[in-house]
């Protein structure tokens, strides 16, 4: 593991940076924004991960996902729910039927330091309550102490855990120290038989990165070269106007590639995202900004 993981082609931190920078001074055309808007809008995770979350809180955000304009019935639904495993069930309950997914983060989010057995009774509990994804935090202390195999099993662990449901691995990336890591790390949790690869859980700084975000996009599109198997980024943390989701949307078209511009391989963990998409979605539409007020604040 670790002779493959070091012999993966290092990164190079400053031209990652400059082309991150530079795929994001592209424009697009307003029509192409249009669509782009109502595409983010598809790949958002609507997030609540606080201590004061109540079954309240999470029914109003299940209905958001469901019809985040109640005034606009083509607007489209978020992918989405993500909650604490607690609250699962309430999340379940008010988005049966609707095509919105019920994520639920797992294994001792957001630290991931607990004992293997409580984390996958993290992720079983969760399942059982409903969940359709889990999105499960590595051990950043095994990661970054080398080892690197210790993180691998449970990855596997976790993913047959899951049973029918998705795995999103968070690699916790201001962690992470380096490009380099990165991709490593990418590499790693895919081996193991992620779904999806994710940047943050959002509780530490910095979270989502244009430039690591990049490193993780050039990972899933050599990965799939390799063994013909796709699998999904989700940056999260920090993602919160309308012009840097179509940033990002930019990034996965011109590194990954455009089969990656689905919400079935790219997300966005976010919980003030989808207002501002809103906002400039109901621009777009009608040639003036919404007030403040008109739509709910999450």
């Amino acid at each position: 593991m670790r002779r493959f993981l070091y012999g993966l082609p290092p990164v190079d931190q400053i031209g990652a940076d400059a082309r991150a920078a530079s795929l994001g001074t592209r424009s697009i055309k307003t029509t192409a924004k249009d669509h782009a808007l109502d595409l983010a809008i598809r790949m958002v995770d609507l997030t609540t991960l606080e201590g004061q979350d109540t079954e309240g809180k999470v029914r109003a955000l299940a209905a958001k996902a469901r019809r985040p304009d109640p005034a606009d019935p083509d607007c489209p639904a978020a992918a989405a729910v993500c909650v604490y495993p607690d609250l699962v069930a309430v999340a379940r309950q008010t988005l049966d039927g609707s095509g919105v997914h019920v994520a639920s983060v797992a294994t001792a989010f957001p630290s991931g330091r607990a004992a293997l057995d409580i984390k996958l009774a993290d992720t079983r509990a969760a399942v059982e309550a409903g969940a359709d994804e889990i999105d499960m935090v590595i051990d950043r202390g095994a990661f970054l102490s080398g080892r690197y195999l210790q993180v691998f099993e449970e990855i596997v662990a976790v993913r047959e855990a899951c049973g029918p449901a998705h795995l999103k691995v968070i690699f916790e990336t201001g962690e992470l120290q380096t490009y380099d890591n990165v991709r490593r790390v990418s590499w790693l949790a895919m081996m193991a038989g992620a779904h999806f690869i994710k940047t943050s859980t959002g509780k530490v700084q910095p979270a989502a990165t244009p430039p690591v975000t990049l490193v993780m996009l050039e990972a899933v599109r050599d990965f799939r070269d390799l063994t013909g198997r796709a699998v999904g980024v989700k940056p999260a943390g920090g993602i919160r106007t309308a012009k840097d989701a179509v940033k990002y949307l930019v990034m996965v078209n011109e590194v990954a590639g455009p089969d990656w511009l689905t919400p079935d391989l790219f997300r966005f963990g976010a919980s003030t995202l989808l207002n501002d998409l809103l906002m400039q979605r109901a621009k777009a539409r009608t040639g003036r900004y919404s007030g403040p007020d008109h739509f709910t604040l999450d």
